[in-house]
């Protein structure tokens, strides 16, 4: 089978914005959930018990959270898929806040979805021990690669929660080499990307010597860490987009082929 490739300027790079925005968001939520729940803590109690209140704040954080990383993410896919679409559409950051607007219940039932399963699968790491942690890891792989299309089924295709993850499941089912593949290989890439960060920061300042220059190097350290976040989640979103484009349409981006993915992109 041949597959189409369509050629395009790549034009995803503007959506970085949203995930620097999200991040200072993240920031706030932490502080207007956490410290309430801090403060609904039974003190009195042996070993600082929490509350009703402190589960329920702490809820609200998890879903709030999901929810905010799914909403930029969703944004991302959208206009990643105009600038992929070769149809001379310019992506742009209102845009996709509009888009993802547009489909905000269908991304808040899916941030309920996937803040449960990660409390579910802390839960069986924390009772269960180290077995609970490798039966929760090989859950959380399995569901990651399976759902990693919801967000552009939901988007492109205008489908709720439960068809979404129907249809991820069936896209997965078409390009499982090329989904495991792109996530191993993204990770690799900001695992390495990271590393290297705190190899130069760190290494050098052991080097010049100095607390203060210590302190300095752990701080750009972070900064960087941050920063590699936020490149390998826009690729990941750009390459979600790509993947699904794939996946469903039979067709590489022009973007893409312009790569040798001959071993990568082919029909399973």
């Amino acid at each position: 089978m041949t597959f189409q490739a369509r050629a395009s300027p790549p034009r995803c790079s503007s959506t970085i914005t949203h995930h620097t925005s999200d991040l200072r968001l993240r920031e706030l939520e932490a502080g207007a959930f956490l410290t309430p729940a801090f403060f609904t803590v039974d003190l009195e109690a042996e070993h600082f018990r929490p509350t009703v209140g402190t589960y329920v704040l702490l809820a609200a954080f998890y879903l709030v959270s999901a929810f905010v990383t799914i909403f930029f993410n969703a944004a991302l896919i959208s206009q990643a898929d105009v600038a992929l679409r070769g149809d001379g559409g310019m992506p742009g950051v209102g845009a996709g806040f509009a888009a993802a607007g547009r489909r905000w219940p269908a991304l808040l039932g899916w941030a309920g979805v996937t803040a449960t399963v990660s409390v579910v699968l802390r839960t069986i790491e924390e009772r269960l021990g180290f077995l609970g942690g490798i039966i929760s890891g090989l859950i959380g792989l399995a569901w990651r690669f399976t759902t990693f299309l919801v967000l552009p089924v939901v988007m492109l295709e205008g489908a709720g929660v439960r068809d979404g993850v129907k249809r991820s499941v069936e896209l997965f089912r078409r390009a499982w080499g090329e989904n495991v593949a792109g996530t191993a290989g993204l990770g690799l890439v900001g695992f390495l990307l990271t590393l290297a960060g705190y190899v130069v920061f760190l290494g050098g300042a052991f080097l010049l010597g100095g607390t203060a220059t210590v302190f300095v190097a752990v701080g750009l350290a972070i900064v960087w860490t941050l920063l590699v976040a936020v490149f390998v989640t826009t690729l990941s979103g750009i390459y979600q987009t790509a993947l699904y484009r794939y996946a469903a349409d039979g067709v590489v981006p022009g973007e893409f082929a312009s790569v040798d993915f001959a071993g990568a992109f082919r029909r399973r």
